[in-house]
């Protein structure tokens, strides 16, 4: 007597009357943004080609190059207060509305996969895997 001691995955899963609906919401909150390296940066920094050259057996095969640029930068992320006063918030009382306000603008960050970080006494945005 064989007896099936699992649930097959096929079988829709059925959920008491009292328990909230899942919703499936894909939420993107990527933005990119072109940053410009401060000046002390730049005479460190070489452009590189826009174009790649492809070698002739890969241009038979089909492949060509893509003009446009594929990386994106996440640190434009809008939230309400600056990144130092949300480090300065999480320290208030927790009666303070400061205190409410960077708790609501970290949950953001979060949601971003971002976190903040304090270095030479300034907060940095850290993206996180």
């Amino acid at each position: 007597m064989l007896s099936k001691n699992y649930t097959p995955l096929d079988q829709p899963v059925s959920l008491p009357k009292e328990s909230e609906p899942i919703l499936k919401k894909e939420i993107e909150y990527q933005e990119t943004v072109e940053l410009e390296p401060s000046p002390e940066v730049t005479s460190y920094i070489q452009k590189g080609a826009e174009t790649i050259k492809l070698p002739p057996d890969l241009k038979k095969m089909g492949i060509q190059t893509s003009s446009t640029s594929q990386t994106t930068g996440y640190q434009n992320i809008k939230i309400p207060i600056s990144d130092d006063k949300v480090v300065v918030g999480m320290k208030a009382p927790i009666t303070s509305s400061l205190r409410w306000l960077a708790t609501f603008a970290l949950y953001l960050l979060h949601q971003a996969h971002l976190s903040l970080k304090v270095v030479h006494g300034h907060a940095v945005r850290i993206f996180k895997k």
